[in-house]
Order: C-alpha cells, then structure tokens, then sequence
C-alpha cells in the first residue's frame, strides 16, 4: 500500500509535465509532490521528503504569482494584417481550430487587440465594430500557457477606456469556449453571447 502511495506520487509528476497550462502543471504537481512528501516521511527517506517539500513551497509561490498576473499584462492595440498578428494566428492555427473551428484567419477585422504577459503574446481579440460601443468578437483566444481566465478578465477590465462597452458572440465555439464564456458572464440571447463590460467577471 506504501509502494502504492510513492508511485501514485509519481504518475501525479509525470502528468503534471504533459500540461500546456502553466496553472494546470503547477497544481498537479503540487498534489503528486505532496503525495510523494507523504510517502518519503512514510518510508524515512526525509531528503527525498525535504526535496518535494521545497517543491511544494516553490509551486505554492508561483501560483500566488500567476493569481496577481494581471498585474504584468499589458494591452497592445493592433491593426489587422500586421506582422506579429498574423504570426500569432499562424502560430496557433491548430489551436485555435480546436475551440473555434469557424474562425477563418481570412476575415476582416476592425478591432485587433494583444494582451501581453512580461513581454510575451499571451491572447489575442478580434471583433468588428457594431456602433454604440459594441463588439462582435471574431476571436477571443489565449495561448495554452496562460488559459486560466485572467487574460479575459484583463481585456474585458481594459476595453471600455477603447471605447468597447458590450461584447457579442455570434459563433459558440468548442464546448470548452462556451464553458468559458458562461463563467465569464456572458449571457445567451436569441442564440447570441451578450456581456455589458460594466459587469465584474467571475473569477
């Protein structure tokens, strides 16, 4: 039953280096480090229990960082066509195919926004201006490394100083998108997602 407890602190590990996500890998593998700290002390093998104790503290750290990260974004509007725009697009396409199979990298967009994280692409917003402050989103996307929300309660917190006060999402996407959108507080009507940016994002 020990041995059980070491290799299931094992497998927790290893899973934790297959996640794209920052956050997903770092919650992981706090749970099988702490697992695997269970099963050294178990087994007296207290430097195998101290190392994935400083592991433990190291992840705790960094998720406290990632949690105030909205703090090191910063919003870059672009212009439709541009260099690093169509880069990120081709970068991501499969990506981005898989939660928004309908988005054509062909479209035209009016509004073209880049979040950034310490200098790094983090999301990208697309959207044609619908008059009196509304957005039709083309594209809301975050690179696998920073999905956890933040980015959109970012954007969303930033948008009405550009003069962007109602957001409209024809197309639903994955299921996984209009998971997020729900929990971002969009609200259905007549087979659209509608979000009044005056309203606070669930976090």
């Amino acid at each position: 039953m020990i041995e059980m407890i070491g290799y299931l602190g094992s497998a927790l590990v290893v899973v934790s280096m297959l996640m794209s996500s920052v956050v997903k890998l770092r919650v992981i593998n706090t749970i099988g480090s702490g697992v695997f700290t269970a099963y050294a002390l178990m087994i007296h093998s207290y430097p195998t229990a101290l190392m994935n104790a400083a592991l433990i503290a190291i992840n705790v750290y960094n998720l406290i960082k990632l949690n105030r990260r909205d703090q090191s974004y910063d919003l870059v509007e672009g212009a439709w066509g541009e260099g690093i725009l169509r880069y990120l697009l081709d970068y991501y396409r499969e990506d981005i195919q898989t939660y928004f199979p309908d988005f054509s990298a062909d479209c035209r967009a009016d509004r073209a926004y880049i979040v950034c994280c310490n200098g790094n692409p983090a999301g990208v917003l697309l959207g044609t201006d619908g008059g009196e402050g509304t957005l039709r989103v083309l594209l809301d996307y975050s690179t696998p490394a920073y999905r956890d929300c933040s980015i959109g309660a970012y954007l969303y917190s930033k948008l009405p100083a550009k003069g962007v006060h109602t957001l409209l999402f024809a197309e639903e996407g994955s299921q996984a998108h209009r998971a997020y959108l729900e929990k971002m507080g969009f609200v259905k009507e007549d087979g659209v997602y509608i979000k009044k940016l005056d309203e606070l994002p669930v976090r």
